[in-house]
């Protein structure tokens, strides 16, 4: 069930890189750490019915923007660095895969189920 879970969303990262001319690496880094952290900030929004995270989210991803030289770059030293990171619970029983599908597929799940529940209050 683990393998299955990553080789639809790693399959889904792959697919959506190709159709918008971005590598795996790319498209993992825009998702993970923009897309859906974004989200979150306008969920937070809606619960506290003020945009200031939208805001301050996108000023900061804008600045970030005009920062960043080497998008292609940035986005492959992230993405090795998330990888050491993943393969860090390795010591204790995990591996790349499963820590990939807990961590980046459970954890994103459990916080929109969490932002959903307080939102429809």
């Amino acid at each position: 069930m683990i393998r299955t879970i990553f080789r639809i969303v790693a399959g889904a990262l792959w697919l959506m890189g190709r159709v918008t001319g971005r590598t795996y690496n790319e498209m993992n880094i825009i998702v993970y750490y923009f897309l859906i952290p974004y989200s979150w900030l306008l969920m937070l929004d809606v619960i506290f019915g003020f945009h200031y995270c939208a805001i301050v989210g996108g000023i900061f991803y804008f600045l970030f923007w005009l920062a960043v030289k080497n998008f292609r770059l940035f986005c492959d030293d992230l993405f090795k660095l998330s990888e050491m990171f993943l393969n860090s619970f390795n010591k204790y029983g995990s591996n790349y895969v499963a820590s990939s599908v807990w961590i980046c597929v459970a954890v994103p799940v459990i916080i929109y189920g969490a932002l959903i529940y307080f939102m429809i209050q």
